[in-house]
């Protein structure tokens, strides 16, 4: 799956979740699209579909691309702890979605924008990698040449959530990753068991 830029009601009315958020467009049409979408009468989905449908809905949430998903879910079984818990921290601890919920972006593609144009640091390192693995107590910043920028302004000024896994000051634009979230702590609507058990066959 290449990166998807095509519309985003779309996408939120395949998995019936506004994956990007509020949505008044699909808040009209909360159905799949299709001249069939709002037919109760639609096929029954196979465990298997359901299973799929579940690890592209995380995919297009996050932005993350196939191989770069399956490389994570492996790591992520790796390591102690329940496997799809895990699978959503380490996804949580990545670089670009660490922007975002700092509130330095106003959205994952925006934070991946400006992780790729040197504008964010880790550590006071320029770091130019959105899949770069944050890791408690890592110190991520906004560049001070980049401080002025309107879109960075604009995001923080309407910045509305805080999470208890991250620290910011307003002041510095500086932001710490205190800890690997809980499962209860992360907001997306994901029913991670269904990937493992997808990736587990």
């Amino acid at each position: 799956m290449a990166r998807y830029i095509g519309p985003k009601t779309k996408i939120a009315r395949k998995f019936r979740d506004p994956i990007y958020g509020p949505d008044k467009a699909y808040e009209k049409k909360n159905y799949p699209p299709g001249q069939h979408g709002a037919s109760k009468r639609r096929r029954k989905q196979s465990e298997y579909g359901i299973q799929l449908q579940e690890k592209q809905k995380a995919k297009y949430t996050y932005g993350i691309l196939e191989r770069q998903f399956k490389n994570t879910f492996e790591k992520a079984s790796r390591k102690k702890g329940i496997t799809g818990e895990v699978l959503l921290q380490l996804i949580e601890a990545r670089l670009d979605n660490v922007v975002f919920r700092m509130g330095i972006a106003p959205s994952r593609p925006a934070a991946r924008q400006l992780v790729n144009h040197k504008h964010i640091t880790v550590n006071g390192e320029i770091v130019s990698v959105p899949s770069f693995s944050i890791k408690p107590g890592d110190v991520i910043s906004v560049r001070v040449k980049s401080k002025s920028l309107e879109v960075i302004s604009n995001s923080l000024e309407g910045r509305a959530h805080s999470y208890p896994w991250i620290e910011w000051n307003e002041d510095t634009k500086t932001g710490k990753f205190l800890s690997y979230p809980a499962r209860d702590e992360i907001p997306e609507n994901i029913k991670e068991q269904l990937i493992v058990e997808l990736y587990s066959k």
